[in-house]
């Protein structure tokens, strides 16, 4: 029903989503600069879809590169990758994408340069095809956990436009949704940037799937009124033992999820298991700027000069995590032993 990112012509174009819900506008990226002022900007987000773009700025940084040595090039490499990482931190896919390019590119560099450019493009074009694939297992291996009547609470926005294609958590959704199951969405609204209202509602409206629009403060009274059956949110990075970041508030859902006995389900792509970081408290969280607290589409709403702390997302610790669902099935407790397992 849409893309949002697309190779095409030697560019990509992406879904801007700071423009949604209101209109559909596309975009299109010539230039490593270009692309990462859209991850920043949030015109393109959700972890694996960044990961995709920067993958493909990786190619367009080194594709007019003329460097005689190996060695030349491979700093401008370097200077590119390192570049476009530094637009969101946060989100391990994106640092991911680009040390495969990088790592695959070091494999091949006896091969002259314009074979080396070939094979950057060809790595993120396989990068972007690989993750449409996943997503898709994903709402598969989800189905299991869905009853066949189901209340089922999310945050943020985890559908196709954070992916290449289905999404994640909201791919379980969708799935089970066209598997015939009887199932409706609380859909957070999710603060500051309404990524709920906005985008997640936007994609459910389009795949037909009942849901409502709440404030994130609605959590724990839909709760505690029986109205929950299962919560289920993406993921940004997930640590070696399962810790979780994601979305600001995420948290608090698996928090209030825990002490009513609610189901809470993570979830996400293989690749954004970070085996490198042992805990939670390694991942790099990313803080924001100011105005998106105190402003709503430049309305103020809060008095000047007042003084904000704008982290993008929190860690939810693995104990309050029921299970992963990846693309390769099911992860349930112990994820320390279970995730070296799946790396592997």
């Amino acid at each position: 029903m849409f893309k949002s990112i697309e190779w095409t012509d030697n560019h990509i174009r992406i879904l801007d989503q700071t423009y949604l819900p209101g209109k559909e506008v596309y975009v299109d990226l010539y230039t490593e600069g270009q692309i990462w002022e859209a991850i920043k900007k949030l015109r393109v987000r959700g972890a694996p879809a960044i990961g995709i773009a920067g993958a493909y700025g990786l190619y367009l940084g080194i594709s007019d590169i003329s460097s005689p040595t190996f060695s030349s090039f491979w700093a401008e490499v370097q200077r590119i990758s390192d570049y476009l990482n530094s637009s969101r931190p946060t989100a391990v896919n994106l640092s991911w994408a680009l040390e495969r390019v990088k790592n695959t590119l070091f494999a091949h560099k006896e091969e002259p340069l314009e074979k080396l450019k070939e094979i950057a493009l060809k790595t993120a074009i396989t990068i972007h095809d690989e993750d449409r694939r996943m997503c898709k297992q994903i709402g598969v291996h989800g189905l299991d956990i869905i009853p066949q009547k189901a209340q089922i609470l999310t945050h943020c926005n985890t559908g196709g436009l954070a992916t290449s294609e289905y999404g994640t958590a909201l791919s379980v959704i969708t799935h089970a949704h066209q598997s015939s199951k009887d199932v409706h969405v609380w859909v957070d609204e999710t603060r500051p940037l309404l990524q709920g209202s906005r985008l997640t509602a936007w994609e459910l409206q389009k795949a037909e799937v009942p849901a409502h629009i709440v404030t994130d403060s609605m959590a724990g009274w839909l709760m505690q009124q029986g109205k929950v059956d299962l919560v289920i949110v993406g993921a940004d990075r997930v640590t070696a033992n399962g810790d979780t970041a994601n979305k600001i508030g995420t948290y608090s859902l698996a928090v209030l999820a825990k002490a009513h006995n609610i189901p809470f389900y993570v979830a996400l792509p293989s690749s954004t298991i970070d085996m490198n970081l042992e805990k939670g408290a390694d991942i790099p969280i990313e803080e924001r700027g100011a105005e998106e607290i105190t402003q709503i589409k430049q309305q103020v709403i809060a008095p000047k000069k007042a003084t904000v702390y704008n982290p993008a997302f929190d860690v939810t610790p693995n104990e309050l995590v029921t299970a992963f669902i990846t693309e390769k099935g099911v992860i349930t407790p112990n994820y320390s032993v279970k995730f070296s397992e799946l790396m592997s």
